[in-house]
């Protein structure tokens, strides 16, 4: 028998979606992402970006305070006990995606630990084809896949990822290789921002590599990294190469300018995170939904989260290369999963 709606992504997106189809009875099946080393290099683990995020200020109802003894109660302890202890500072990345995925199963939400590889969305009921190895058959879906982060591309960045190279220092920024030790951050967006600004616990100095002479994330993080006594700016400067050796792993980073590209500098570090953008994750779509010219997935109605095919709907980073706030993913899964339950109605699936 085809589901009635198959949720794939984990992020705020999907994990609203699951609950609002949970509550509608449609006893959603979420694919939430594989634990692989593939999904771990690439920064498409199960519960989306936000799970590499430390502290969410701007997530509405989460002001600063101790919430130990609400986590310890509200999420599962085969769950919980392997979460880092709380902050006292509102809430984390992790623990807002565990309350979410928990709230998810509490309205009915069957939860799958793999990935979708391969669908079809020339026939209904959609076929889907999982890592794994199993196929279903189901009448709606909603992807929220999100974005991953992006790299430069230089073979010497990815000489040495897992070495020293990272685009997630949240997952790695503790590891003893960077404690006490001077890294680089490459970026000037928001997540340079936190990343560097988190990086300072543990590191020495903290290089941020921009290529122009401003930043363009929001006017408070770059504030706050400027006036950061253990953050050292390089405008208008871009990496030419990342240093180190097979013993070591990365040693340092030589950058030259921008503007002038005569000018080269060699900066010593033991780390180097990437935090220059990110990617959809499409690719397993094989282009069967339009997307845009960054490949992101297009909503072909206004107001709603139809995609060009008829059943499948979007939410989430995955089709919204602007926002990228996980407010926003979470609004838009609502949106889907709404969407979704008045078309399967439509279709008299219910």
């Amino acid at each position: 028998m085809a589901e009635r709606v198959t949720i794939i992504g984990s992020g705020p997106a999907g994990w609203t979606a699951a609950i609002y189809t949970g509550r509608a009875n449609l006893e959603p099946l979420v694919y939430e992402g594989a634990f692989n080393e593939e999904n771990r290099l690439k920064g498409t683990l199960p519960l989306g970006q936000l799970a590499l995020t430390t502290e969410v200020e701007n997530f509405p109802g989460f002001p600063a305070g101790d919430m130990t003894a609400y986590l310890d109660s509200s999420i599962d302890d085969s769950k919980r006990r392997y979460m880092a202890p709380h902050g006292k500072h509102g809430v984390s990345g992790p623990e807002l995606m565990e309350l979410m995925r928990q709230q998810a199963i509490n309205f009915g939400a069957r939860i799958r630990t793999d990935d979708i590889v391969d669908l079809d969305l020339s026939r209904r009921p959609f076929r889907l084809r999982t890592l794994s190895g199993d196929e279903l058959e189901t009448h709606a879906i909603i992807i929220a896949t999100g974005a991953r982060a992006n790299y430069l591309g230089l073979p010497s960045e990815e000489k040495f990822k897992n070495f020293g190279v990272s685009a997630c220092a949240v997952c790695d920024g503790a590891l003893p290789r960077f404690r006490n030790q001077p890294v680089v951050v490459v970026g000037g967006g928001d997540s340079a921002m936190e990343e560097a600004t988190f990086l300072t616990k543990f590191a020495s100095t903290v290089y941020l590599i921009h290529r122009r002479d401003s930043f363009r994330a929001s006017r408070i993080m770059a504030e706050r990294v400027i006036a950061n006594p253990k953050i050292q700016v390089k405008w208008n400067s871009v990496i030419d190469e990342v240093l180190g050796d097979d013993q070591k792993g990365v040693t340092g980073v030589r950058i030259r300018g921008s503007v002038d590209t005569a000018k080269t500098e060699e900066l010593p570090a033991t780390g180097y995170f990437a935090a220059i953008g990110h990617t959809p994750n499409t690719d397993f779509l094989k282009g069967q939904l339009k997307t845009n010219d960054k490949g992101y997935i297009v909503w072909t109605t206004p107001q709603r989260t139809y995609t060009s095919v008829e059943g499948v709907f979007a939410a989430g980073d995955v089709a919204d290369d602007y926002f990228r706030q996980a407010i926003t993913a979470a609004g838009t899964g609502c949106m889907a999963a709404l969407d979704a339950e008045r078309w399967l109605a439509a279709q008299g699936v219910h």
